[in-house]
């Protein structure tokens, strides 16, 4: 069997699990199927407080392989798209890369181009699928390994993992899950194309297409005259960014996790009704339906803290109002 040359594009932490994989899958250990000949990335961007150039993580972990790094601004020019082919891949697997790959580039590949895209496709199409998953209140979300095309995540679709919403789940347990399912499913992938030079795959139905738009700032304001369970779903949303908030004594506060209950409350939405004792303490608000259960909460300049460190730090009082 020869050895299938591979370029893999991505650029943040949800890609690292696939980048990983295929290296680990690769020509430099026995019996290789892959040879990662360039990897794609993002130029280094300012970060942090001195806001330095950092790379990012799929660079830092690139290198440390000793894989070469490529990171144009755009894969429009012609002399990017006359480098990208020099490297003579067979196939080009995208993650999380942030970049249009315009059809030209796609069209280089003699065995294809392959996406890892967090939802279950055609469930959430676009930017931010796990964010919008956990907004609309779904029961489960998973990875769809998809061909890529010039349309938005519109390419036909060749395996998929699932993976359950319960109460507990964040976008960042959400994250971290499905971007190590994608590595799993992205490696089975390509293992089969490697041996049959095909992979099957399966048109989306156009009907059933929904789009995850971007992420707003605006959207982390919490609206206490929604539900417990909207708000829930809200507050794990926008966890760990950009988190949601909501007005405390004239501050922003960030609030981390919250669940929603089954009590009833007639009090003011946003009003403090109910304060726990001891380490497992928690803040109750009264929300337009049902009572917010919030377990971790930030003020600014302060760090993030369990409810029970914030009602003794704040002094918090019942009747008090989140708003």
């Amino acid at each position: 069997m020869n050895v299938m040359k591979i370029i893999f594009a991505g650029t943040p932490d949800f890609a690292v699990p696939a980048l990983q994989a295929l290296i680990d899958q690769s020509h430099h250990n026995i019996n290789g199927l892959f040879e990662i000949v360039l990897v794609l990335t993002q130029p280094d961007r300012p970060a942090g407080r001195g806001m330095q150039l950092k790379a990012s993580p799929v660079k830092q972990l690139a290198l440390q392989h000793n894989l070469n790094v490529f990171q144009p601004e755009s894969l429009k020019p012609q002399e990017i798209q006359a480098h990208i082919a020099a490297a003579n891949a067979d196939v080009m697997i995208v993650a999380a890369y942030g970049l249009i790959i315009p059809a030209v580039v796609l069209n280089i590949f003699p065995k294809g181009c392959y996406n890892i895209h967090a939802s279950l496709l055609p469930r959430w199409r676009g930017a931010a699928p796990i964010h919008r998953a956990l907004l609309a209140g779904d029961t489960e979300t998973g990875v769809t390994i998809m061909e890529v095309v010039p349309k938005l995540d519109a390419g036909n679709m060749i395996s998929k993992g699932m993976v359950p919403i319960t109460s507990a789940e964040t976008t960042q347990i959400l994250h971290d899950a499905l971007s190590k399912m994608g590595a799993v499913l992205m490696v089975q992938a390509m293992q089969q194309l490697a041996a049959n030079d095909l992979l099957p795959s399966i048109k989306q139905n156009e009907s059933l297409v929904t789009y995850a738009h971007k992420l707003e700032k605006s959207e982390s304001a919490i609206d206490w005259q929604k539900s417990a369970v909207e708000i829930s779903r809200q507050v794990r949303a926008f966890n760990p960014f950009p988190v949601a908030t909501t007005q405390f004594r004239g501050q922003t506060c960030k609030i981390w996790f919250a669940g929603a209950t089954n009590q009833k409350s007639h009090a003011k939405s946003g009003e403090i009704i109910e304060l726990g004792n001891g380490l497992e303490a928690s803040i109750h608000a009264a929300c337009g339906e049902g009572v917010l259960e919030i377990d971790e909460l930030q003020m600014p300049g302060g760090k993030r803290q369990t409810a029970q460190q914030f009602i003794q730090g704040q002094h918090v009082k019942i009747g008090e109002i989140f708003s």
